[in-house]
């Protein structure tokens, strides 16, 4: 068991997620490993003190400690802020999300045995948020000077998203991606694109990553593939055993790493992890579920895994190895478990969010 003492900074959230947050920071403590908790505060609970959902203090904290967990923050649909998980990757560079997808017995699912990870880019495509609203005069503008060049004229009634993707943005997310296989003894990388249509944008991600795989990892033992993103999608449901790590732009990124949740039993076991150079925020993937604020109801395990996520980049990889099978031999064993994991969700055998770490802790001892 490692001596040192991580210094990390622990965001709860907001809705359910100082619950969930409190419970993995007990998990965490609980596999041995030594931690000094640098905890800040994001998200809609501190909008009406701090007047922003991500206050300069809580970036401070992340780029001193260099790593940090959260819970989930609320992002209001359609007005309000924008999305602090958004802030967060633009504001620290974490221009790679990393999101596994693992069966583990006892969680239900049409599959069985899958174990894929995702590297979805995270800054470009139609995620960069240059977008031009309908009938401002900027988005006429836009209109004016597509149809000046000589492109086909866009409806004037039309709002519009720019989607830009850089060989520099391809490429580090390309190796990124490699890099990751080489370390876990993955066997292979899939590129998903859309280059038969968008020739320009997904083109440029397809060449450049067919370029990275050539030019720096034909030794690697690494296998490079590409897949169109709708036949991707459809081979995930037939044939998912035959695909380990893939690497996408942003919009399908979000997309297929849900399809992937979908395929292990949803985002109660979906834990995901932003990656930058020398920066890492791990989070889970689900929302905040405020209506279930405070009933210690909801299930903490996506978050938990976050936590594993975090161990091993951390290289406590002992540690994260006694905190996923003590996770995994809760989830088969079935009784300690939330009521979303119970086959009726009306089952009054059913445990809290607390009650859930109890049982995980016990595992470890």
């Amino acid at each position: 068991m490692s001596a040192t003492t991580h210094r990390v900074t622990l965001i709860p959230g907001d809705g359910t997620g100082p619950e969930i947050a409190e419970a993995t920071r007990r998990v965490l403590e609980g596999t041995g490993v030594n931690f000094e908790w640098d905890v800040q505060h994001a998200g809609v609970d501190v909008m009406e003190e701090k007047g922003t959902p991500l206050p300069e203090e809580v970036l401070a904290s992340i780029r001193d400690t260099k790593v940090a967990i959260k819970g989930p923050i609320t992002t209001p649909v359609g007005t309000g802020f924008r999305s602090v998980n958004v802030a967060l990757r633009k504001e620290l560079d974490l221009f790679a999300c990393l999101r596994p997808c693992k069966s583990y017995p006892g969680v239900r699912s049409r599959y069985e045995n899958i174990d894929l990870v995702l590297f979805r880019e995270n800054h470009e495509d139609l995620y960069a948020g240059i977008e031009f609203e309908q009938g401002s005069p900027e988005a006429s503008k836009l209109i004016d000077f597509i149809a000046d060049l000589g492109a086909r004229r866009i409806r004037e009634d039309s709002g519009i998203s720019i989607k830009p993707i850089s060989v520099f943005g391809t490429q580090r997310i390309v190796r990124a991606a490699f890099d990751y296989a080489i370390k876990n003894n993955r066997k292979k990388v899939t590129a998903v694109h859309k280059a038969n249509i968008m020739k320009f944008s997904d083109g440029l991600f397809l060449k450049t990553a067919r370029e990275v795989a050539e030019n720096e990892y034909s030794d690697s033992g690494v296998e490079f593939e590409d897949r169109i993103v709708d036949n991707m999608c459809m081979q995930l449901v037939q044939k998912p055993e035959l695909y380990d790590v893939l690497v996408l732009p942003n919009l399908y990124g979000d997309i297929i790493s849900d399809l992937g949740a979908g395929l292990v039993g949803g985002l109660g076991v979906a834990p995901g992890g932003n990656i930058g150079d020398d920066v890492a925020v791990f989070e889970p993937t689900h929302g905040s579920a405020p209506k279930y604020a405070g009933q210690n109801k909801v299930n903490p395990m996506a978050m938990m895994l976050s936590g594993v996520m975090m161990l091993r980049y951390l290289e406590e990889f002992g540690a994260a190895d006694r905190l996923e099978h003590a996770i995994s031999a809760v989830i088969s064993e079935g009784k300690d478990v939330t009521y979303d994991m119970k086959p009726n969700r009306d089952d009054p055998t059913a445990v809290g969010t607390s009650e859930v770490a109890d049982a995980i802790i016990a595992k470890m001892a």
